[in-house]
């Protein structure tokens, strides 16, 4: 059933209602049957999601929370071993003397120092100006009449893999973007942003060119694998085939969750006119800005490449490198850069800037969008603090780790069982690689002792950590996006979240582990040099 259907027939209900209640309860039984078993359980989810507290006040009881467990868990004595340094870790104690003095002293750096509030705040500088010039606004209409509408989502999702290259710009500039191309093409937003959400957040372990993380990962591997043999090398490019054919692989998922289940479920979204951007064609104004945007990307462009391409340039890495290089590390202060000096250059172009306030003044507006994002960091930062100070997290993850090495199956099952333990961990702990620090001693020499690659110990690592990456509140970026969710709907909570999100979790997860299957019975490489099985040399 389509979206529209049901809307139409909720919107006759509620007036029946009011004149008939029999007839009401007759239509409301039918429309309920028609819905599925799947939209009901999704609906359920989210009035049960969405009954609990505001998310603000939700992080904040988690905060006691842990406060409270981390006494209980002190007074039980419970500890684990590190698989690395071999050192027992204890819990600290937050209800004792010195854990409420650290409670008081640090409240004040834990939400300053809280990463993703410094991120988004940079790029929201920028972006705010390149906003409120119109140049975002231009560049949607744009995309809007010149873009096939029937691949719109699968670019949208593919472009939110892509842009985990970019370090965090996916979060602060794709997913708001995706809510205002959806809803400016008559679609619901959400959606919108559900997609790219998934894209972003789902396919993190996906990509088409290597970022960051890959060579973050590759030299935890390479150490928990020197345990059992100092000679091994994890190379960054070790996953990549892997990575690529998981591209495709998420963006075509994510296209068909967003399309087939996520769309008919939130229907007609109702207030398309009051957030949809003009979609007429582009004044000589509007082009000329265009045109002056294009020569400051065409600007910054020559100086990367200058700055990249000789051998010693002085965008290049200390080791010489581009994976070292300060643009790949301050992308968010690029992204500042170059997204104030684009809008900039469009607002004089069209006229819409009249002097440095008017800029200073699009700053200041996109502050005031964050307001509600502040309250709840605020709470998220203290409740992650919490929990990092009393080793509950990193217990619960060598505990949750050492129950499945007591399993004795065979490799697909082993594969398939670590898939969902480190998804269930990423619950938890949200940085992947605090989680792989602390997994990778553990698994990586089990697993090379049993004849299998550090390699495929970290694809396998990566799966699990991709896929409940958007349905789990203890990811940083999640209080954001409930925010740009409230934009379009004041009552979402964390709830509308969960259920929006849940189906693309699923979906990657089957679609993943097929994807695994299939590609260790055929034993193909999973990067360069990169194979499954590994041997200990003579």
């Amino acid at each position: 059933m389509s979206g529209w259907y049901i809307c139409d027939l909720e919107i006759y209900g509620q007036v029946l209602k009011l004149y008939n209640s029999t007839d009401y309860k007759i239509m409301e039984k039918n429309l309920t049957k028609k819905r599925g078993w799947t939209d009901r359980f999704l609906n359920v989810t989210e009035r049960f999601g969405n009954a609990l507290p505001h998310p603000a006040t939700l992080f904040a009881i988690f905060a006691l929370l842990a406060i409270l467990l981390s006494g209980v868990a002190s007074f039980f004595d419970w500890q684990a071993v590190h698989p690395g340094t071999k050192e027992t870790i204890n819990v600290v104690n937050l209800l004792s003397v010195e854990g409420f003095h650290r409670i008081l002293i640090e409240m004040v750096d834990n939400f300053t120092g809280f990463a993703p509030l410094g991120i988004v705040m940079v790029a929201m500088l920028g972006i705010g100006i390149a906003e409120s010039s119109g140049l975002i606004g231009t560049l949607i209409r744009k995309l809007v009449l010149s873009a096939p509408k029937n691949m719109l989502t699968f670019v949208i999702v593919l472009a939110g893999i892509l842009s985990n290259t970019a370090s965090d710009v996916g979060y602060v500039l794709l997913i708001p973007l995706a809510g205002i191309i959806f809803v400016a093409v008559d679609r619901h937003p959400i959606a919108g942003m559900a997609a790219a959400f998934a894209g972003v957040s789902g396919g993190f372990s996906a990509n088409l060119i290597l970022g960051t993380i890959d060579p973050l990962l590759a030299g935890l591997s390479q150490e928990a694998a020197r345990i059992v043999d100092p000679t091994v090398t994890v190379n960054p490019t070790g996953n990549y085939y892997f990575m690529v054919v998981s591209t495709f692989l998420v963006a075509i998922v994510g296209t068909v969750v967003t399309e087939k289940l996520i769309e008919p479920r939130l229907g007609v979204y109702k207030d398309a006119a009051k957030h949809k951007e003009d979609i007429h064609q582009l004044t000589s104004l509007e082009k000329r800005g265009l045109r002056w945007a294009l020569y400051v990307v065409l600007f910054l462009t020559a100086i990367t490449v200058w700055g990249l391409y000789p051998e010693d340039g002085f965008f290049r890495g200390p080791d010489g490198g581009f994976l070292t290089s300060p643009l790949i590390k301050g992308v968010v202060a690029l992204l500042f850069l170059g997204a104030g000096a684009c809008g900039i250059a469009y607002g004089f172009g069209a006229k819409v800037f009249k002097s440095d306030a008017d800029i200073m003044k699009g700053m200041g507006k996109s502050m005031e969008t964050l307001a509600s994002y502040y309250v709840l960091v605020f709470f998220a930062a203290q409740f992650v603090a919490y929990f990092k100070w009393s080793n509950l997290g990193v217990i619960m993850a060598v505990k949750g780790a050492g129950a499945l090495m007591a399993a004795d199956i065979g490799m697909i099952p082993l594969m398939i069982l670590f898939v969902l333990l480190s998804a269930l961990i990423n619950m938890l702990m949200g940085s992947a690689s605090a989680k792989w620090a602390i997994m990778a001693p553990i698994f990586i020499p089990m697993f090379m002792l049993m004849g299998y690659s550090p390699e495929l110990s970290q694809v396998v690592y990566r799966i699990g950590d991709s896929v409940t990456n958007v349905i789990s509140p203890m990811m940083s970026f999640f209080a954001l996006i409930i925010a740009y969710v409230q934009k379009y709907d004041k009552e979402s909570g964390i709830g509308t979240i969960i259920a929006t999100m849940l189906p693309y979790s699923v979906a990657f997860f089957v679609a993943w582990v097929i994807l695994l299957m299939g590609w260790l019975m055929l034993g193909l490489p999973l990067g360069p040099g990169a194979g499954l099985e590994y041997s200990m040399p003579n």
